[in-house]
C-alpha cells in the first residue's frame, strides 16, 4: 500500500484474468487499440503480464511488460489519475519484478513527440540510448491506428529507446 502526501492511498497488484475487459478499454483509449508495436515487434498488449494500481476500488493505473531472456520491456504505462505517484509506483513494481527475473535491463520505446514520457523516465534514472529515425513509418504498417500528429502538434516520426540498467 502506498500513501502519498495529498493523495489517496492505492494498491499495486498483478493483473488478473478478470481485469481483461478493463485492460482492453484502457489500451484502446490511450493507445488506439490493444496492439502495440515497438522496434518492429507487434504485441497483443492485453495478453501481456502487467501491474495495476487500484484506489478506492477503482483501477487508476496500468503497466504491461514483456520479459525476454535478461531484458524487461515496458510495453504500455498509463496513470489515469494524473500526478500523485501512481506512475512511479507502477514503475517501481516492474523494477522489482525485473530484478526477481534476473533481468539486466529495463527498457522501453517512446516516440519523438512524447516529451512528457521522456521527462518522466529521465527523472527516474532512465537514459536515452538510441534514436530510430522514421521507425514509426514502419510501425504504422503493423498498426495503422498510430496517428500522424501527437503531443503538442508534433509529427510522430521516430522511436526513442530508453533504458534503466538493473
Amino acid at each position: 500500500m502506498m500513501n502519498l502526501e495529498n493523495t489517496h492511498s492505492f494498491d499495486i497488484r498483478d493483473l488478473k484474468p478478470e481485469d481483461k475487459i478493463w485492460v482492453q478499454r484502457v489500451l484502446v483509449q490511450y493507445w488506439g487499440s490493444t496492439v502495440q508495436v515497438t522496434r518492429g515487434n507487434k504485441f497483443q498488449a492485453d495478453t501481456l503480464p502487467g501491474v495495476v494500481a487500484v484506489r478506492d476500488g477503482s483501477e487508476v493505473g496500468l503497466l504491461t511488460y514483456n520479459i525476454v531472456d535478461s531484458e524487461c520491456e515496458i510495453v504500455t504505462h498509463n496513470s489515469m489519475a494524473g500526478h500523485g505517484g501512481i506512475g512511479s509506483c507502477l514503475l517501481d513494481a516492474i523494477r522489482d519484478k525485473a530484478r526477481q527475473a534476473e533481468c539486466k535491463r529495463l527498457w522501453l520505446i517512446t516516440t519523438n513527440d512524447n516529451t512528457p514520457a521522456m521527462r518522466f523516465y529521465q527523472r527516474r534514472g532512465f537514459d536515452m540510448i538510441a534514436l530510430y529515425r522514421n521507425a514509426v513509418n514502419e510501425a504504422r504498417k503493423l498498426k495503422s491506428e498510430i496517428p500522424n500528429v501527437g503531443f503538442d502538434g508534433i509529427t510522430i516520426r521516430h522511436e526513442i529507446e530508453m533504458e534503466y540498467m538493473l
